[in-house]
Parts: C-alpha cells; structure tokens; sequence
C-alpha cells in the first residue's frame, strides 16, 4: 500500500509512519523542515517538503496514494480567522483527493466537531468534517480525540508561579476525557492497515477519564506539590491570562471559547453519548511521568 500522511514528525505522524513502514508499506510522510523528517527518511519514509496550505503541493504528493492520513497542524501566529483557515485546509485535503482518485482517508479530529460554532478552533475542524465528508465514494474515518494530556505543559510556568493548575472549565465533579499522542497513533494505524471502514464515520478516542481535582492531584503529586489545586478561571481570566502569555487575541479568543464550550459540556456531549468501549493504555498516572520528567527544564 501507498500511503501519506501529513503532520510532519510529530508526536502522532512519526510513530504512525513507523508502524506503516514497519509493517512494509511506502511511506510518503509532508513536512515543512527536511531536518525534522530525518530519522523517518532513515527509516526508509519518502520526505515531501512543503506546506499543506499549498494545493497544488497537495495535489502533485497526494497524486498515487491509496489512502492517506489528514490533520491540521498547529498554527499559533493567525492574528484572523483560524476557523475560515482550518476549514480551507478541509477544502485543500477534500481538492487533492478528489483529482487523485484516493479512496480511504483518515482525518485527525476532534471531540465536538459534531458542532458547527462556539468551539473555538474544533469548529474549525467541524468545517474540515464537512468538507471531506462532500467527497462521494471515499472511505472516510473521522479520529476524534479527547483533550490532549499535552495541552497540561503550557500550565508548568502556572504551577511554578502561582502553585496552581487550571482553566475556565473544571471544578468539583467535572469529568475531563484524556488522551495520549500514542494512543492516537495507535488507532490511526488499525484504520489505515485495516482499511475496514466505510462510508463516512467518526470513531472517538480516550486514554482516561479523570476529574480536574484528580489531574491537579495527580500532577502535584509528579512534581512534589501534592497540594496542587485546580481552579476554574472566568472566561476573561483565561483570555487575559493568554494574551499576557503571548498568544495572538485570536488564537486566544478562540481558546476561551473552546474552553467555555467544555465548561457548558456541549464539546463532550456527543462523546458521553458514543463512550469508546475500549479506553487506551496511556492512563493519567503515566502522564504525570512525562509531565514531571519536563518539568525542570520547562
């Protein structure tokens, strides 16, 4: 099988590309630095250098692929528009497999991309859904993840500083779904080595489900604050919180946005409805691991 992939050597694309190549496929992994697709090309990965923001890029490396992986790479720098611009990604990845004629697609989503607004940036991701979904007789299998225990790392210079942990959602009783890059890449790589799905079709994913006074218990506790607490911010906390940390108003609005959509529960409504019989390996606790081992350095 021919596949690609998208999302350079992250932490999802690179451990998926190594489970394909390992199970003997040819591997063609789009990156922006060819540094960074070293060790893959070491591997025996083709590197396709350019931006997924180009459709004619798009075109010519999808052209040949039986089935490919899609995902929206972080942008954090957009000052306007980061919903518009994630879906027009959905429209560049809908374009390129359309004229290629590819028949299986694996889309990286989101829990809540059932919504079309308020979501902050996995409205976005809605819109990328949609797009793909217009595609008629392609095999598409939408991965949506719970919150990434990643997005914790951005709080370290909060529990150095303030000796807290938190956001505007949370507090007594909220129940977070969590999950690992690993586990992520171990699911994309069932779908696409598989290639059972049909139609187009959502599959949800978790490693755990915790309350925020157990992940701030469970963080504390890694990095020798076990009196850590979780506190639930205001909306214009957040926001002001982020802007003073850095990231460009839009990207921050649509954050606290995202935020407030999980404080209300409508970004995991649809995940309680369809709960993954199957939880992944990576549990809160093995988290804490990683999390502490950056933390000094961080």
């Amino acid at each position: 099988m021919n596949y690609v992939l998208t999302g350079g050597a992250g932490n999802i694309t690179r451990p998926l590309a190594e489970k394909l190549l390992a199970a003997g496929h040819r591997v063609t992994v789009i990156g922006r630095n060819e540094a960074h697709l070293k060790n893959l090309q070491d591997r025996g990965a083709i590197p396709a250098i350019g931006s997924v923001d180009d459709l004619a890029f798009l075109k010519k490396t999808f052209a040949g692929a039986d089935a490919v992986y899609t995902m929206v790479p972080p942008r954090y720098d957009l000052t306007r528009d980061w919903k518009i611009y994630i879906g027009q990604l959905g429209k560049n990845y809908a374009e390129a497999i359309r004229q290629n004629n590819i028949r299986y697609a694996v889309n990286l989503s989101s829990i809540g991309a059932h919504l079309p607004d308020g979501c902050g940036p996995v409205s976005g991701l809605y819109k990328v859904e949609q797009a793909l979904n217009e595609l008629a007789n392609v095999h598409i299998r939408h991965l949506r993840p719970s919150y990434f225990y990643s997005n914790f790392l951005v709080s370290i210079p909060m529990i150095k500083n303030m000796q807290i942990i938190g956001n505007n959602f949370g507090g007594d009783g909220f129940k977070l779904a969590l999950t690992d890059s690993g586990d992520i890449a171990d699911v994309a790589a069932e779908e696409l080595l598989n290639l059972k799905f049909t139609g187009h079709s959502v599959r949800y994913i978790a490693s755990d489900v915790r309350t925020t006074t157990e992940i701030a218990q469970k963080i504390g506790e890694a990095v020798n604050q076990p009196g850590l607490r979780w506190v639930l911010f205001s909306d214009e906390e957040a926001l002001a919180g982020m802007i003073q940390a850095g990231f460009p108003e839009e990207i921050a609005r649509n954050f606290t946005e995202m935020g407030h959509a999980m404080q209300t529960g409508i970004i995991q409504d649809d995940f309680w409805a369809h709960y993954p019989p199957v939880l992944g390996k990576i549990k809160l606790e093995d988290f804490a691991k990683q999390f502490a081992a950056v933390y000094p350095t961080s």
